[in-house]
């Protein structure tokens, strides 16, 4: 009976006075910081952050480095983890253990091994530093793919957009990716924010991408070093929200999911005929 009246209460909007204790702890753990940091920087510093000499050109190899590590992550990772929930199933676990490794050993370490075995032509370059970021991105996008697929039943749309006719390259891109559109999201936002905010390998790769220019920067000006770094959070943190806000809708205008998901796999039907 207790338990029925605490669950009409939260029914009724009301929030257990432990949950806000929390939340104001956990806000201000966070915001006091940025507050300190918003103090030390000064409100003008934020203006002249995009006059600094070399804050486009960092700020642009940071983005082709981004762009680049997500389609070369998204190309590798999306076919293998289909694949191996639907053709390899025991292999998951393995797959799992494999792409946790790159959180394991230090980005020192992988840095110094990649420079070893890479050509000469290719040390000093964003696309060595963009190869590096695949396998440091690995975790992040395995584990967001992998989480969107079980949230689906992969099997038997496969099997459905199939036996409609559909070959296996329509069935992925108008059957499964549409579904995975909020995984997709996240893993792209992960990689996004760790391109954007990675230090070890551009350094040691002798890129200067943004924060490699917010430490440099940070030697002539902290000011503007601060209010770099708070620019940089605070856009990753509106892009993490655009996310979210997306994958809301997303969820609230498929409504049951899978029902939906079925009517998609019945489309190819068509395109399978064609």
């Amino acid at each position: 009976m207790a338990a029925v009246n605490q669950s009409a209460r939260s029914r009724n909007g009301k929030f257990p006075v432990w949950r806000w204790v929390i939340l104001l702890i956990a806000g201000v753990y966070f915001l006091l910081p940025l507050y300190a940091a918003l103090r030390f920087a000064g409100v003008k510093a934020f203006g002249s952050v995009f006059t600094q000499p070399g804050f486009g050109a960092a700020l642009w190899t940071s983005v082709q480095i981004a762009v680049m590590t997500w389609a070369i992550t998204m190309a590798l990772m999306v076919p293998t983890t289909i694949y191996v929930h639907l053709r390899l199933p025991a292999m998951r676990r393995f797959l799992e253990s494999i792409t946790i490794l790159p959180i394991v050993i230090p980005p020192i370490v992988l840095t110094v091994g990649v420079l070893q075995v890479f050509p000469t032509q290719l040390k000093a370059t964003m696309w060595l530093l963009g190869i590096e970021y695949v396998i440091l991105a690995m975790p992040f996008a395995y584990r967001a793919i992998d989480a969107g697929l079980r949230s689906i039943d992969l099997k038997t749309l496969t099997e459905a957009s199939t036996n409609l006719g559909a070959s296996w390259v329509t069935t992925v891109r108008r059957v499964i990716l549409p579904n995975l559109g909020t995984a997709l999201l996240s893993s792209t936002v992960l990689i996004v924010a760790l391109c954007l905010g990675e230090f070890t390998m551009a350094s040691l790769n002798l890129v200067t991408t943004f924060p490699v220019w917010i430490v440099e920067t940070d030697q002539l000006n902290a000011n503007i070093s601060v209010s770099a770094s708070l620019i940089a959070l605070v856009v990753t943190w509106l892009f993490l929200m655009l996310i979210v806000m997306i994958g809301s809708r997303r969820g609230r205008r498929t409504g049951a999911g899978e029902v939906n998901l079925f009517s998609v796999t019945a489309n190819t039907k068509t395109i399978g005929e064609s």
